[in-house]
């Protein structure tokens, strides 16, 4: 039955025409070397028995066994180009669709990095696969020929194993499938899992739930040891089933081919043509392994077409209109996370959203910052509607800072002008609004030390994130507690210097401090994925529960 990933892996096999008519013909030379040789054996034994002279059949044979191994060589070394290059193109392909999906997609990364790697090169090793079953075929369906050939009596006794062989064959099939696909499938979730353990690990130390942290991780095992179990179930039995049958078969024809050479019709060496040819007629047998290849290969391009299949987001096609930076939000929900949030910022405001964990502090500014578009509701941009703006313009004029940053780039200097044309003169000014240029010269080769030779604290870290959205010069700066490993003279000596450097911004800081909402504009003030106040700090210090926010880490 056609899967939706069978069409994907057609596009793979045709990736690279020239190649695959390379690997074709090699495989088509290594077949037919293959299906001679034993002819070539035969004639040559029957000479040496004779008494003849048997050097020509000798070196007939020798030609064939070489071209066999050099077609093979050749072959071998252009499937892996191909599979290369197959894996390659799927790859660039799935990440293109992940980034084009990005906030909105279902897919949790430790499953999409499981899909990025596994699933594409499995997918990718279409062609040789296919290749290998097809010579296998022709070298089985041509030995039963020669055999034919040879006496039709051994062909008809050889003919007898292939019910049993196509039997074994379906079987396998129909067992192994679901097996594999749900294997693949755990394996996913099992390294999202993973993942997300990992980046909580000093967390989960902390709070002393390694126990159930694990227990958490590993609760998709038992369904992975069955899928792996029921796999290696069906290899075991094709296995020794094949390994009987394949001598059953060779004994079969021997006996008969004995009664041959007993009536004069086969000679010596025709009986070792026959045996030759028994083998090679069982090569689908043998090679049903492959079977189980193939079937991992169509579930990783069913697991590839789940992402390919997932519709992007279109595209804005408006351009930014002029302004400093004013938000709406016109009766904004986010499932899960918010419920009919009407809120404007105008330009130039120093906003704090503040609530306790799960209230949807992030929720909210990654729908004021165009990370995450609204299930209902619209967010104005000076006017415009933020998902209908061209995204490389939205993304020149907002700037973004998170808790624990993911610094990207060669150098520090490249992590922090990441995503944009900033030059070393806005890099370093933007580290000194963020208060991290003594820590980046004091580095062996400064600004264009290697991230991968640069030890940074949590709180380091965070503030070249800082940087890396201050080095915009954005019209909106949002910082989803970005200065939260930074102390508190610290953080107020950054809120100056940006305040000092970019006049009239906006900005929209998520934090736990009482301290920093004091000093802002205005509070927004979530629960439970509402807006329940908008007021000055001062104002809501009155209320309990405002001040209950800032103790929830502490009780």
């Amino acid at each position: 039955m056609t899967r939706p990933g069978d069409r994907l892996l057609g596009e793979v096999a045709r990736l690279d025409p020239a190649r695959l008519v390379l690997i074709v013909l090699s495989a088509m030379v290594a077949t037919a070397a293959g299906l001679l040789l034993p002819g070539a054996l035969a004639a040559a034994v029957d000479a040496a028995i004779g008494g003849r002279n048997s050097w020509p059949e000798v070196a007939w044979l020798l030609t064939l066994g070489t071209s066999e191994i050099a077609a093979d060589i050749f072959g071998g070394i252009l499937a892996v180009r191909v599979t290369s290059s197959g894996t390659a193109w799927l790859r660039r392909k799935l990440t293109d669709r992940l980034f084009g999906l990005g906030t909105r997609s279902k897919f949790a990364e430790g499953d999409a990095i499981s899909r990025l790697t596994g699933d594409c090169v499995g997918a990718g090793a279409i062609t040789s696969i296919v290749v290998q079953l097809g010579s296998a075929v022709l070298i089985s369906t041509g030995a039963i020929v020669l055999l034919g050939l040879l006496d039709w009596r051994l062909a008809l006794v050889f003919l007898g194993s292939v019910p049993l062989a196509l039997l074994l064959a379906r079987a396998h099939l129909k067992h192994t499938a679901d097996d594999v696909l749900t294997y693949q499938r755990v394996s996913g979730e099992l390294g999202a899992r993973l993942l997300d353990a990992v980046a909580g690990l000093r967390t989960i130390a902390a709070s002393g739930t390694a126990d159930l942290e694990t227990e958490r991780v590993l609760r998709p095992l038992p369904q992975l040891s069955r899928a792996g179990r029921g796999m290696w179930k069906t290899q075991a039995r094709m296995v020794w089933r094949a390994a009987l049958l394949l001598p059953a078969v060779e004994l079969a024809v021997l006996a008969a081919a004995g009664f041959g050479v007993a009536s004069g019709r086969l000679s010596i060496g025709e009986v070792l043509a026959a045996l030759g040819y028994v083998a090679l007629g069982m090569r689908m047998v043998t090679q049903i392994p492959l079977l189980t290849t193939l079937a991992r290969a169509r579930s990783c391009g069913q697991r590839l077409m789940e992402v390919l299949d997932s519709p992007v987001p279109e595209r804005g096609n408006l351009s930014l209109r002029p302004g400093n930076g004013t938000i709406q939000l016109r009766h904004v929900s986010l499932e899960g996370a918010l419920d009919d949030v009407s809120l404007t910022i105008t330009s130039g405001a120093f906003l704090v959203v503040v609530g306790k964990s799960g209230s949807g502090k992030s929720a909210l500014v990654n729908v004021l910052g165009g990370l995450r578009p609204p299930d209902s509701g619209q967010v104005l941009l000076d006017g415009a509607p933020l998902e209908k703006l061209r995204p490389e313009e939205l993304r020149a004029v907002v700037g973004y800072a998170f808790e624990r940053p993911a610094l990207l780039g060669a150098t520090v200097s490249d992590a922090v002008g990441y995503g944009s044309w900033a030059g070393e003169a806005s890099v370093r000014n933007a580290c000194r609004m963020a208060q991290v240029h003594d820590v980046v010269v004091r580095l062996p080769d400064g600004y264009h030390t290697p991230l991968t030779e640069t030890p940074l604290s949590g709180g380091e870290a965070q503030r070249l994130g800082l940087a890396r959205a201050i080095v915009h010069n954005p019209r909106l700066l949002i910082l989803d507690d970005a200065t939260a490993s930074l102390d508190t003279v610290t953080e107020a000596a950054v809120e100056e210097a940006i305040e000092t450097a970019l006049p009239g911004r906006t900005r929209v800081v998520v934090t736990r401090r009482a301290t920093t909402a004091a000093r802002a504009d205005l509070v927004v003030w979530l629960e439970n994925g509402r807006v329940r106040a908008v007021a000055p700090h001062a104002s809501l210090w009155h209320d309990p529960g405002y001040r209950s926010v800032f103790t929830e880490d502490s009780q």
